[in-house]
């Protein structure tokens, strides 16, 4: 392999990436343009839905009585009327419920608080080769490795997703 025939593949991969491209950015203005059509139809049908919640709603919330046995009933695929409040555990004080917690029940502080410590990379990466050596940290050195990275717009994230997708399928 020469680098003249490097470069005529780079050539015809670029080539291909820009009619991707053309195809994309034409799939784009097409979603953008059917947005713009619908949107205002679909606020009007989320303003709609949620009136018609609100009603549904008040009309549950005011008539309680008609569900005590079932409490729950489904209409039309809505399940609808009373079921048991999850509750919410909260607290003001952190540290407080923690100094609390292991003052009243020492025997179930490792279940009740969580511990999370762990080496801060960027900070460790700061620190030479010998102190790294010390805290049984090592440095993996890595050789070149292939690159392959266009140097265009925002569109070629999307264009490398959809590559990556299917270089997945055919692998698969």
């Amino acid at each position: 392999m020469t680098l003249t025939e490097i470069e005529k593949l780079a050539r015809e991969f670029s080539q291909a990436r820009e009619a991707l491209k053309g195809k994309v950015q034409t799939l784009e203005e097409e979603i953008s343009a059917a947005k713009k059509r619908h949107l205002s139809g679909i606020r009007k049908s989320i303003e709609e839905a949620a009136n018609r919640h609100m009603k549904l709603f008040d009309a549950i919330s005011g008539s309680p009585e008609l569900f005590v046995k079932p409490k729950t009933v489904i209409f039309h695929g809505i399940k609808l009327g009373y079921m048991k409040g999850k509750g919410e555990i909260v607290w003001d004080d952190t540290a407080q419920v923690v100094k609390l917690i292991k003052k009243n029940l020492p025997d179930l502080v490792d279940a009740l608080i969580k511990i999370n410590e762990t080496p801060v990379k960027t900070a460790l990466a700061q620190l030479s080769v010998a102190d790294l050596k010390k805290i049984g940290v090592t440095v993996v050195e890595t050789g070149d490795e292939v690159f392959i990275k266009p140097t265009d717009s925002e569109i070629d994230k999307l264009i490398n997703a959809l590559l990556k997708d299917e270089e997945l399928n055919k692998a698969a």
